[in-house]
């Protein structure tokens, strides 16, 4: 079985239909759809909009509720309000009493992580047991020349990330995004590209993190997780292996491309079959998350 936790409707032109058909075809039986709820003006209108979701300023809770409608069996339903809204929490509320949300995502927001609205949200995620899943993009040059906004940063970076980590031990996270998963490696690249190449300097913050808190998760959605598995394939194995009990297959796209990365490390089925299903399944079961997946 396969569950794919990080996928979007609308997005790069599929629609339900077209996910469905996509996923079909890669043999994915589920997918956690999310929603992208940030402002307009917090999105690059030059290089986004037009490529990830033309016609549209984000990606609304709307259509993930029609398209789970639709597909009840296949599709999980994200939403992740704004916190700095002052009815957040009854929107979250809302979302998972009535519409049957079960992940908070996509958190994607220009904003600290540990900002006190962002706190009260994650932690009614953790009363009401779900996972949020979070983007970290650090403020990278983009040259864009899209006015206001000379960048597009988002969370404020893995420290105040780390802090909401430690202040929410009862909310389970899931790390997303290239500012996450340049931390793979010690060196500062991720402050220059998204996508960093070069050896895997040893000593990245994600092993110390995801040593550290029992509530970090990380999803191995796009060129983000790829990039920094595949900058070195020993590397890469070797954390797929360590922290197997704490990842999640997730696409963010609609290629089979992390499939056959997957499979070119030649797994252990128990490690595989947790990182493919397993662990997504765990999260989303009434009690605590299984740490054996």
């Amino acid at each position: 079985m396969i569950i794919d936790a990080h996928n979007h409707v609308n997005w790069l032109g599929y629609t339900a239909d077209k996910i469905i058909e996509n996923m079909d075809r890669n043999g994915i039986e589920v997918t956690w759809l999310l929603s992208w709820e940030a402002p307009a003006d917090e999105i690059d209108p030059v290089l986004y909009m037009p490529k990830f979701f033309p016609g549209q300023t984000n990606l609304p809770f709307t259509d993930v509720f029609h398209a789970a409608s639709r597909f009840p069996d296949r599709f999980i339903s994200g939403y992740c309000p704004d916190p700095r809204k002052p009815d957040a929490l009854d929107r979250l509320e809302l979302a998972v009493q009535q519409y049957g949300v079960q992940v908070c995502g996509e958190w994607k927001l220009r904003m600290m992580f540990d900002n006190l609205d962002a706190l009260r949200l994650y932690r009614a995620c953790g009363q009401h047991g779900i996972p949020v899943v979070v983007h970290i993009d650090y403020p990278v040059p983009l040259g864009s020349g899209a006015y206001p906004r000379p960048n597009y940063w988002y969370g404020g970076g893995i420290e105040p990330f780390e802090r909401a980590v430690q202040r929410c031990p009862e909310t389970v996270f899931i790390g997303h995004g290239p500012g996450f998963w340049g931390h793979i490696s010690k060196d500062d690249k991720f402050l220059e590209t998204y996508y960093p190449e070069g050896p895997v300097v040893s000593g990245g913050e994600l092993y110390r993190l995801l040593r550290s808190y029992p509530n970090l998760y990380a999803d191995l959605s796009a060129d983000s997780a790829r990039n920094g598995l595949n900058r070195d394939a020993r590397v890469g194995r070797e954390f797929l292996l360590e922290f197997q009990d704490r990842l999640l297959f997730a696409r963010d796209c609609f290629s089979n491309s992390l499939l056959e990365l997957l499979d070119s490390y030649s797994l252990p089925e128990s490690a595989l079959n947790k990182i493919l299903s397993g662990n997504a399944t765990a999260l989303l079961s009434p009690g605590k998350p299984s740490q054996e997946g």
